[in-house]
């Protein structure tokens, strides 16, 4: 694993800090998961956008979505 440094406005980081006093768990691991799950939404419509066939075949999109 590697450290990643990032600017956050101060409202956000007492945001983060408050939620992960509150869920009993490290800010570290809420930034990580928001991250994983951000990427995994791009990733996501991408191959709605570029592969609809695909994503069709995946029951990802209906013909409706992308017509």
């Amino acid at each position: 694993m590697t450290t990643l440094t990032i600017r956050v406005p101060e409202s956000l980081k007492m945001e983060l800090e408050n939620l992960a006093k509150e869920e009993k768990i490290p800010a570290g691991q809420i930034v990580r998961e928001s991250v994983d799950r951000y990427l995994s939404i791009l990733k996501f419509k991408k191959t709605q956008e570029t592969n609809p066939p695909f994503a069709e075949a995946q029951g990802l999109i209906t013909d409706e979505e992308y017509i």
